[in-house]
């Protein structure tokens, strides 16, 4: 029974138009990809973390074929929310109508044998920037919200906050007795440093062992790596950083 993780599926199966073939040849079939690598090292026993940004679908309704295209996959599947996921409804409608191998945290934790799961989206902080290890590529326009500079850091740091307290109301519900403890965050909740960040001390506070996330794409080739800091192990697992194969964690 292992615990392997990979981000940002950014599945497209009910919205086509929106496919990540648009971003290049890196993502050219990629679905193909992840099944073929899930299917050749999970088994049904296993639990695979899922860290957000799973479906490009505007409802749950339309997000219902990415969801039973994971659900075919083998394992149980343990998601939460990133920005992208427009779909992702209430509580109530995700435990009604999730596929039964899906699971989800949201304000809650989630324990499996021996473990303990929690998390939080988290958001864009101040504290730290992933600019200089990112390589842009070109992509078609899209309309942009006007807003003011201003108005902007003002929202940010409302979202930032509202997450961090939603991480501390999660991990509060972690089984203290736990083998070990896991944390799922959408955005990295610490620098390319591991320096001390808001996020990363309340993952220190409730004793996580391991934290997985994603968010970050087109990382430059070998010029970012995680690690280890103050007890808590940090993995990057947006899957065209690990190369659309599913890692394990434990």
């Amino acid at each position: 029974m292992s615990v392997w993780a990979i981000a940002d599926l950014h599945l497209s199966f009910s919205t086509p138009s929106k496919s990540m073939e648009i971003f290049g040849e890196k993502w050219r079939n990629y679905t193909k990809k992840v099944e073929q690598f899930w299917k050749e090292r999970i088994s049904p026993d296993d639990l695979i973390l899922i860290p957000g940004d799973i479906s490009w679908a505007s409802s749950l309704e339309e997000a219902a074929q990415d969801l039973h295209w994971i659900h075919s996959l083998p394992g149980t599947k343990l998601m939460i929310k990133g920005n992208h996921d427009f779909w992702w409804p209430s509580s109530k409608k995700l435990k009604e109508r999730f596929p039964s191998s899906i699971k989800f945290i949201y304000n809650t934790a989630f324990h499996w044998h021996e473990y303990s799961f929690g998390g939080s989206r988290l958001w864009d902080s101040e504290e730290y920037s992933f600019e200089p290890f990112i390589e842009y590529v070109a992509r078609p326009q899209q309309k942009k919200t006007e807003y003011d500079a201003e108005t902007a850091r003002n929202l940010n740091k409302t979202v930032f906050n509202r997450e961090l307290e939603r991480l501390k109301l999660s991990l509060s519900k972690l089984n203290p007795k736990a083998k070990k403890k896991v944390a799922l965050t959408h955005y990295p909740p610490i620098g390319p440093e591991l320096t001390p960040s808001r996020a990363s001390a309340i993952l220190e506070e409730y004793g996580v062992d391991i934290c997985v996330f994603g968010h970050l794409h087109n990382v430059k080739p070998r010029s970012l790596s995680f690690g280890k800091a103050r007890g808590v192990s940090y993995f990057l697992t947006s899957c065209d950083f690990i190369d659309f194969c599913p890692i394990k964690i434990l």
